[in-house]
């Protein structure tokens, strides 16, 4: 069975850290329709002065944020010693877990370009106070697929055929595929059965369900066994995840989510004792 289309959603202009310009496609409030995922930021702009303040330091626990970089430079750093740079064309899959403060501090191209976007994931219950841990995923290690219709794929998560995105062991079993679908061209894709799927339009324009989908529009679809999207007189672009839900309560206050106003109580009072880290930096474990 096709899925039809649930919602169309075209998010929001907002400011977060230090005053970063976004639009916030989703978040908070559709967190419901949403589930596995809680929120997806778009930070295109080819505007310095609406990125370079960056996200300061500042706390998560149980998620995961998922930053996948299409122009510019990323940096970052955290409270277990991992500092680096995610580049054009970079992942990184953050998991939270049981806390950790970092920064993020975009710093665009050559060209001032700073393109890209932000997703969360929740984590069930069960892992909300894992151990925290990165996958760095640099541009050459997503595989890239092309259809017999020339649909070019990047899997960041998931499967197509015999051919596996580097992201595995989450277990919301995440689909993240980046798509370019030539002009007029149908691009139809399998879908599980009771999870989440959405797709965000990155580029071009086309239709789904004969409804017209344009660049900065997120698609949310009802259940069923595929999906499918029609490119008008140029390529269509767009992000498509889905990944299955958890069916547990939330609990969101900023940058922490947890399943009961308890929990998040105790996160915030670990904040202020400064026990927030529960996992201390391999190194200083080894030491020990």
């Amino acid at each position: 069975m096709r899925r039809e289309i649930k919602h169309i959603f075209s998010g929001e202009p907002v400011t977060e850290g230090a005053g970063v310009k976004l639009r916030r496609v989703f978040g908070y409030h559709e967190a419901s329709l949403f589930d596995p995922f809680l929120l997806l930021d778009d930070f295109r702009s080819d505007r310095p002065e609406d990125y370079l303040k960056g996200f300061p330091w500042h706390p998560h626990r149980g998620i995961e944020t998922i930053t996948y970089v299409l122009q510019g430079d990323v940096t970052h750093g955290d409270s277990l010693g991992n500092a680096g740079t995610i580049s054009t064309g970079d992942v990184q899959w953050m998991t939270a877990g049981s806390g950790i403060v970092h920064q993020e501090m975009p710093k665009g191209d050559s060209q001032g370009r700073m393109h890209g976007f932000q997703l969360w994931a929740n984590l069930p219950a069960a892992q909300k106070m894992i151990e925290p841990r990165y996958r760095d995923i640099t541009s050459k290690d997503i595989p890239e697929v092309t259809t017999r219709d020339g649909v070019r794929i990047k899997i960041i998560a998931g499967t197509l055929g015999r051919t596996s995105g580097p992201v595995d062991d989450v277990v919301i079993s995440p689909e993240y595929l980046d798509c370019t679908v030539p002009p007029r061209t149908e691009f139809v894709h399998p879908t599980r059965r009771g999870h989440t799927a959405l797709i965000y339009v990155i580029e071009g324009e086309g239709t789904v369900n004969t409804a017209p989908v344009t660049n900065r529009q997120l698609i949310l679809f009802a259940d069923g066994d595929e999906l499918a999207v029609i490119a008008g007189e140029h390529s269509l672009r767009f992000l498509l995840c889905s990944g299955r839900p958890l069916g547990e309560p939330i609990a969101w206050r900023g940058p922490i989510v947890m399943n009961t106003r308890e929990e998040l109580e105790q996160a915030y009072q670990d904040l202020r004792e400064e026990v927030f880290i529960k996992h201390p930096p391999r190194h200083l474990a080894e030491e020990k």
